[in-house]
């Protein structure tokens, strides 16, 4: 199963934008506390949409909590990562674990030393800080996808058929 971290984020509207992301793709969300928003937020439903509702998402009050019986392979994003995600390559046969900083921060400094190999940098212009934590999440999880299969993901409109552009 893949799986999407969340480190302590602070934004709601970038929660429900990841909410979003993981339903429709299918990965389980783990949100590690403390959170910038209650979960209950209308920023956070708003973003999320209806999505929300099929999302199987958890909430932990620390890393140490979450990390505790989790195994599989980790993969850390972050600005101070010296390889390219693009060179993680995705195991197909365990968890995969995408763990993603708050926004004002990141991952927690000793959190990202203790897994240096396992840290990957999203390449971007010199000159730039980092890029919204949601569209992060995005290209993480789509590359890993995209690496391993999509599985039961759909390839195909269903909800307005599969013609619909030809009825146009």
């Amino acid at each position: 199963m893949i799986n999407v971290v969340l480190y302590e984020p602070e934004i709601p509207q970038n929660t429900g934008n990841i909410m979003r992301t993981c339903s429709v793709f299918e990965m389980k969300l783990h949100l590690i506390e403390p959170l910038g928003f209650s979960l209950d937020e209308k920023h956070l439903r708003r973003s999320g949409m209806d999505y929300i509702e099929k999302l199987d998402y958890e909430v932990y009050p620390s890393w140490n909590e979450f990390i505790k019986d989790k195994k599989g392979q980790f993969v850390f994003f972050t600005r101070y990562a010296l390889k390219n995600f693009s060179d993680c390559v995705f195991q197909r046969d365990e968890d995969i674990y995408l763990v993603f900083g708050k926004e004002s921060t990141g991952i927690d400094k000793a959190i990202l030393k203790q897994h240096i190999e396992e840290c990957y940098r999203i390449p971007m212009r010199q000159d730039a800080r980092s890029l919204n934590l949601s569209n992060c999440v995005a290209i993480g999880a789509y590359e890993c996808i995209r690496q391993i299969g999509f599985g039961d993901l759909s390839s195909r409109e269903v909800i307005k058929g599969e013609d619909f552009l030809l009825k146009c």
